[in-house]
């Protein structure tokens, strides 16, 4: 079971920044208790809080908390140095053309477990979301659901366990995309809204239904 602290740093990385209050509404905690945790965090450096203005620039700014870069050691990196060297060294060995194979092959086999997870050729767009958002969850990329305001879906991860990998192979962003692309093809298409790697805080796909305008 999640410690208070790592579902507070859970919380940040899934929503952007928050409220103490928000956060102690969601958590079943007082203010003050988890005030404690974001104040122990911020003297490590994991969180930093900055002053938002009152819509009617009257009052008390209200802080939000939010998480800065140090705060990546807490969420899983998927044996960073290891994935780095072996790309490396692939690109090396056996040049771009079979470290693009081997992309490739990784995606075809994510492929094969998220359209297993479908449960059946009469699942919903929603119902396959979902599983997609299931099974990048379990492989770290805190993955959701949410229904946009105009009647799009959106695949949102919050975080990438693969993300110094990705910088220096462009490949696993790009098949990944394509991968989205072909698992909803039949009743939607996707495109990418937001890029971790161009400095957004998470990677967001927007679903957008066929059929609708």
């Amino acid at each position: 079971m999640a410690t208070t602290r790592e579902t507070i740093l859970t919380e940040l990385k899934r929503r952007g920044h928050a409220r103490a209050d928000d956060l102690a509404t969601t958590l079943d905690l007082t203010p003050m208790a988890v005030r404690q945790h974001l104040y122990q965090l911020q003297d490590e450096g994991a969180v930093t809080c900055c002053a938002t203005p009152t819509p009617s620039g009257r009052g008390r700014p209200a802080k939000h908390w939010e998480l800065t870069e140090k705060a990546d050691v807490y969420f899983p990196d998927a044996h960073r140095e290891l994935s780095l060297d072996l790309i490396e060294s692939i690109r090396s060995v056996m040049g771009d053309d079979a470290l693009d194979k081997l992309v490739t092959h990784r995606t075809v086999k994510q492929g094969e477990r998220y359209r297993a997870a479908f449960g059946g050729a009469s699942a919903t767009l929603m119902g396959k979301l979902q599983a997609i958002a299931r099974e990048r969850s379990r492989e770290g990329y805190m993955a959701e659901v949410q229904e946009a305001e105009n009647g799009d879906l959106l695949l949102l991860e919050n975080h990438c366990p693969v993300c110094e990998a990705a910088k220096v192979c462009s490949g696993l962003c790009n098949k990944e995309l394509k991968l989205f692309q072909d698992l909803v093809k039949d009743d939607a298409t996707v495109e990418r809204e937001e890029h971790m790697l161009t400095g957004a805080r998470r990677c967001a796909y927007r679903v957008h239904p066929k059929g609708k305008t």
